[in-house]
């Protein structure tokens, strides 16, 4: 087996980290810190409570427990959970939002999976 073989690990921005610009992944991730910029994940993005995304953010499932202010398309389900707070316009097939949940922006629901951008090396 070759390094590469396991694409689809996760990936963890810890607490206390603050990162500036694009991240592109193959598997999935959890964001605990902060991102300023983009995220462009194959799989599923999780922002935990403590994580704060200022961006874009578009992966095929995303949760969401912290806060984001930006763009958010998630080609499948998106959930925004009790401690979320959104601010922007969001993009999904299937959309949850907890109780306690605050969201401030437009939103774009469709049958048709908004159009996920390829991380280098995914297969079409």
């Amino acid at each position: 087996m070759g390094k590469n073989d396991n694409v689809k690990d996760l990936n963890l921005i810890g607490t206390g980290t603050t990162v500036e610009g694009k991240i592109k992944s193959q598997g999935s991730i959890r964001i605990d810190g902060k991102l300023i910029g983009e995220l462009v994940v194959s799989e599923n993005a999780f922002l935990g409570e403590s994580g704060q995304i200022e961006g874009t953010v578009n992966a095929r499932n995303i949760t969401i427990g912290g806060k984001v202010h930006g763009e958010v398309i998630a080609a499948e389900k998106l959930v925004f959970e009790s401690k979320a707070n959104v601010k922007g316009e969001i993009k999904a097939a299937k959309l949850i939002i907890e109780e306690g949940a605050v969201f401030d922006g437009t939103s774009v629901m469709t049958n048709e999976k908004p159009q996920q951008q390829k991380t280098p090396g995914q297969k079409t």
